[in-house]
């Protein structure tokens, strides 16, 4: 009966105690909540286009953030100054060496395998994969590298707020993470529903043969994506940097994308949104208010429970298609 009470009554008996607390559980699983969402985003862009799980995707974020900082080290050491020149400078050839990154990709290993079956195609992601962590770690080295926070203007410290009868304190950079997250999803949502390029997107997605039928070159719609892909990368690994640091550790954040995925369904840019916000705010208001009860570490697993929770009622997603195979 006394763990029946623990579990079951007690987390609610602290929420009502301490609302302000849990105001800022809540904050904190919305800003890791759409960070997650920024992170499957990419997958879903990619999945969209071609139909196959972009296994490199964390490993993009990754290689983008470490050429960010790599970039900015070596301007300053050849002379550029001023740190927030450096830093915008470096900002620019990144997205240029993201765009170069999606052509090749294009051009060397999607192009090849037009019309393969999708596991040729996952398996090719594995390969880009391990290139990406050899190759970064042999231009940038190993190490965690600072993010260049200040450089970027990215605001520091804290603001408090008086909620609820008691003090609620939120990181800049969360408030700042959680703005740019939000606009940038956004406006790709929008692009990739309202345009020209978005139409043709889908029209992919459903059969490449088709596509190629009525004249929409899959060439221009995989850099376009895989671009897209890339700034989303960039911009996440710039946030999720400023809060910790850039590490090749990084790219196993990225694994939560997949319980997001799941929750949202593979070809769903809201799905992303929702999924990323339930997953965020379950994992935080499950590690403040159950871990203790177990010990804690329960940050590590609890993403991919919720995620078997929902596929036993909803296996295609709460945005997905029912899949409905006649034999």
């Amino acid at each position: 009966m006394n763990l029946l009470y623990m579990i079951f009554v007690d987390p609610f008996m602290q929420m009502a105690a301490a609302p302000d607390l849990l105001v800022q559980t809540l904050w904190e699983g919305l800003v890791g909540g759409m960070l997650y969402a920024l992170i499957a985003l990419g997958f879903v862009l990619i999945f969209k286009a071609s139909g196959v799980f972009n296994f490199a995707q964390g490993i993009m974020v990754v290689f983008a953030a470490l050429t960010l900082v790599g970039t900015y080290h070596l301007l300053v050491l050849y002379g550029v100054s001023n740190t927030h020149l450096a830093a915008y400078v470096a900002l620019a050839i990144t997205i240029g060496v993201m765009f170069v990154l999606a052509y090749s990709v294009e051009r060397l290993v999607l192009r090849p395998l037009v019309n393969q079956p999708d596991i040729i195609l996952f398996m090719a992601t594995f390969g880009l994969t391990y290139f990406l962590i050899g190759f970064g770690e042999l231009v940038f080295g190993g190490e965690p590298k600072v993010m260049i926070a200040d450089a970027l203007y990215l605001p520091r410290g804290s603001v408090d707020y008086k909620i609820l009868g008691g003090l609620v304190s939120l990181q800049k950079i969360d408030i700042a993470a959680a703005v740019i997250a939000s606009l940038m999803v956004a406006a790709l949502s929008v692009f990739f529903s309202k345009t020209r390029i978005g139409r043709a997107l889908r029209a992919v997605a459903d059969s490449h043969k088709a596509a190629l039928s009525v004249g929409i070159s899959l060439e221009q719609i995989w850099v376009t994506v895989w671009f897209a892909a890339g700034l989303v990368a960039l911009v996440t690994g710039i946030m999720w940097g400023a809060r910790s640091n850039v590490s090749f550790a990084l790219q196993v954040i990225s694994l939560k994308a997949l319980p997001v995925l799941i929750l949202g369904g593979f070809t769903s840019i809201p799905g992303a949104i929702v999924g990323g916000l339930i997953i965020g705010i379950g994992e935080k208001i499950g590690e403040f208010y159950w871990g203790p009860l177990i010990g804690g570490g329960t940050d590590s697993w609890l993403a991919y429970v919720i995620a078997l929770v929902f596929l036993l009622f909803r296996p295609q997603g709460l945005f997905g298609e029912k899949i409905i195979e006649r034999i």
